[in-house]
């Protein structure tokens, strides 16, 4: 095991405090706090900082690369096996048998070639990470995820064409525009379909996202600090 780092009791603090933030969130929000899930991003800090998340009791992480999560979590998940990882980054098909194996939720379902390619690794392997369709709501050009007018056509053929184990929808709005219309958006789509798992919000509008009625944000900043370069 590694030993103890500089990361420990800081991190320890930024998730008592992340945690506070999202239960006031939650007292106007469809759930309570112990409903939303704190995906800590971990996505360009060390394993170490990892470390410190879970020796301080937390087991929710998202990675946004496949290959940093390859070298990063598996060492730790020998230590604390309960871990759970999501993928919050764009999927390569490339990667889709490393991602499969490694991550328990996939959050960027966002293309038909890439859900055949998942569909395909799934029968393979007989592992079936949950899986969330990412939306672009802000239609976006240089941004991942469908189309909202093409969104209700896509999860229905996930689900029902493909049988991929669909449970919920991810967005990350323009930072330019108000977020409440877009989380506002996947919240009306995900009840649409009868989804149960909002992944919305990070570290600069969690807390609003909490109140759109998200079950999981991404918070990286607000519990690990800035990001090194990467």
């Amino acid at each position: 095991m590694e030993p103890r780092t500089e990361y420990s009791v800081d991190i320890a603090d930024a998730l008592r405090s992340t945690r506070s933030r999202i239960a006031t969130a939650a007292c106007d929000a469809p759930h309570d706090s112990d409903s939303v899930g704190l995906v800590a991003v971990s996505k360009f800090h060390p394993a170490a900082a990892a470390r410190a998340a879970l020796e301080a009791g937390h087991r929710l992480f998202g990675e946004n690369r496949v290959q940093e999560a390859k070298e990063k979590f598996p060492a730790l998940r020998e230590d604390f096996p309960d871990l759970r990882l999501h993928l919050i980054g764009p999927l390569q098909t490339n990667k889709v048998r490393d991602a499969v194996a490694l991550f328990d939720v996939i959050e960027t379902l966002d293309r038909p070639r890439l859900a055949e390619a998942l569909k395909k690794e799934m029968d393979r392997a007989g592992r079936r990470p949950d899986l969330l369709v990412q939306v672009n709501t802000g239609a976006e050009p240089q941004k991942a995820g469908v189309l909202p007018q093409e969104a209700d056509a896509f999860i229905e053929a996930c689900r029902e064409r493909l049988g991929l184990p669909v449970v919920g929808l991810m967005c990350i709005p323009p930072v330019d525009e108000e977020p409440a219309m877009h989380f506002a958006l996947l919240a009306d789509m995900a009840a649409r379909h009868g989804l149960g798992v909002l992944s919305m919000g990070m570290s600069a509008d969690f807390e609003e996202a909490v109140r759109f009625g998200a079950t999981h944000v991404r918070v990286g900043t607000a519990v690990f600090g800035s990001r090194p370069p990467g």
